[in-house]
């Protein structure tokens, strides 16, 4: 059944079915190229009548994944000049007398992939279970994350906050509470996240927020920054200016950023650029002393965002995703698992033991993912918990350990492994069939209630207490749901005072 709703901008015409419904492509800002290229998000034009909205909107133009991802990454369709845009799933639009809670997905995909449109981020089972649920997109690579020459950075984070405030103004007709929103997302997501909460356009913009693998230590400084664009510039044969890159065809920008990430990976000193060095992405926010003032686990541990209430966590095998399918896993050596550790502050033949130790069977390429899994993504979730509790604010932390079927099960609990069941969508590749329903039960339960009260309390899990004191994680597994105290304890310690 068809269903219209008004916001600021004009009426929006829905599609409603078994009690939800679905709001699809809805515009949030103008469509940023032409003159509006590289230029913070404005608002988009009103129209007159009924907008239809019971399709997905456009894409953000992006490079898709490499091949060995095929059947694991769902790629992104239909990129457009007009996709700065939202969906919107909601129980009963016009009759909840807008007062349910709104939880905001902003998705990941290195700062490079991803849409809210993914079939995976379908939002209609958590509207099911009382929310009403939004995802959007936001600019992409060198459209988003650059320090451009004119001093305009982080357009996808500005994009986000366009989309934050578009939900304040217009959520109630939905059946949301504009004072009331959570938002939550993975990996890039999360990391945006953190940035928001260290940005001053951020603040009052969101209740609460939920990080999933991806926490605040991931940023580029001024310098980097800078020398990024420039280097792409010359990558893209165009001058090393604003107006340059942005008539640019975004085609030419997204071969000259894969360009770029080759080079960085054969650079003989790949220190010098920073954490895009990993390969993962070139381009990460940027701190550039006027959106983002500081690095957000820094301006997170002096008390920025205190007030926002917390849930984050992990994955236990989050960097099989990246070994497994490329076939990296099987040519790593205790050597190289050494260089690493040492690499980044460690006692590399206590640390390897220390590994060892736990995993006495484990070949040198799941230590080193476990290792990975360690420092890009457990730790950092364990030092914002920390962070925020010396400010007295309270952190939520879970792992979730479920091992995927996908590639002969040799993935194990990945990166992204936990998204199908937080939305409660079976057909994430990832999620495979046959998967415990019940794992997508617990989680959305403790993601609703997070969003409704700010605790993950639910009847289905055990009573989940705060990180600290006493360094408490709950655990998801296919079978049931454990609080345990410092989990790999002896891990986390390596990590203690390393960079």
């Amino acid at each position: 059944m068809d269903i219209t709703v008004s916001t600021v901008h004009g009426r929006v015409r829905g599609l409603e079915r078994d009690g939800v419904a679905a709001f699809l492509g809805i515009p949030y800002a103008a469509p940023p190229y032409g003159l509006r290229r590289m230029r913070p998000p404005l608002p988009p034009e009103s129209w007159s009548g009924e907008r239809d909205c019971r399709r997905h909107g456009n894409s953000m133009f992006q490079p898709g994944y490499l091949p060995a991802l095929a059947g694991l990454l769902v790629a992104a369709e239909g990129p457009g000049e007009d996709c700065l845009n939202l969906n919107i799933w909601t129980p009963a639009p016009g009759r909840a007398g807008g007062r349910l809670p709104v939880l905001v997905w902003i998705h990941g995909g290195a700062f490079r992939n991803g849409s809210g449109s993914l079939p995976t981020y379908d939002g209609g089972k958590l509207a099911a279970d009382g929310v009403v649920c939004v995802s959007i997109n936001y600019r992409l690579g060198a459209e988003g994350f650059l320090l451009l020459p004119d001093g305009t950075a982080n357009l996808g984070l500005l994009d986000q906050i366009a989309a934050l405030r578009w939900v304040h103004e217009n959520i109630a007709g939905f059946g949301g509470d504009p004072d009331n929103v959570t938002v939550f997302g993975q990996s890039a997501g999360a990391i945006s996240i953190a940035a928001l909460m260290a940005m001053p356009r951020g603040k009052g913009l969101f209740r609460r927020a939920i990080l999933q693998s991806g926490a605040g230590h991931h940023a580029h400084s001024a310098h980097l920054g800078r020398k990024i664009t420039e280097r792409l510039a010359a990558l893209a044969g165009v001058e090393h200016t604003t107006e340059a890159l942005a008539t640019t065809p975004p085609e030419r920008l997204i071969a000259a950023n894969a360009a770029l990430s080759q080079e960085i990976s054969r650079a003989a000193d790949p220190g010098e650029w920073g954490e895009s060095a990993g390969g993962g992405t070139t381009v990460l926010p940027v701190v550039d002393g006027t959106t983002l003032p500081a690095r957000p686990i820094d301006a997170i541990a002096a008390g920025a965002g205190h007030e926002v209430d917390v849930l984050t966590g992990t994955n236990a095998e989050e960097f099989r995703l990246f070994l497994v399918p490329l076939g990296i896993a099987d040519h790593i050596t205790d050597d190289l698992v050494r260089g690493f550790l040492s690499a980044f502050g460690l006692d590399a033949v206590n640390a390897l033991a220390v590994y060892r130790a736990a995993r006495p069977d484990a070949s040198p390429g799941d230590l080193f993912s476990t290792a990975m899994t360690d420092m890009a993504y457990r730790i950092p979730a364990i030092r914002l918990a920390e962070a925020r509790a010396a400010h007295g604010a309270p952190t939520f932390v879970y792992e979730f350990a479920w091992p995927s079927p996908a590639r002969d099960g040799r993935l194990g609990a990945c990166h992204m492994a936990e998204i199908g069941f937080v939305f409660g969508n079976p057909t994430d590749p990832l999620r495979g069939p046959g998967a415990p329903h019940d794992l997508s039960d617990r989680m959305r339960a403790a993601w609703t209630s997070f969003a409704r009260h700010g605790r993950p309390d639910t009847d289905r899990l055990p009573a989940w207490p705060s990180y600290l004191p006493h360094r408490s994680v709950l655990r998801f597994t296919g079978t049931d749901s454990a609080v345990v105290r410092d989990p790999s304890g002896r891990e986390r310690r390596l990590w203690e005072g390393a960079r």
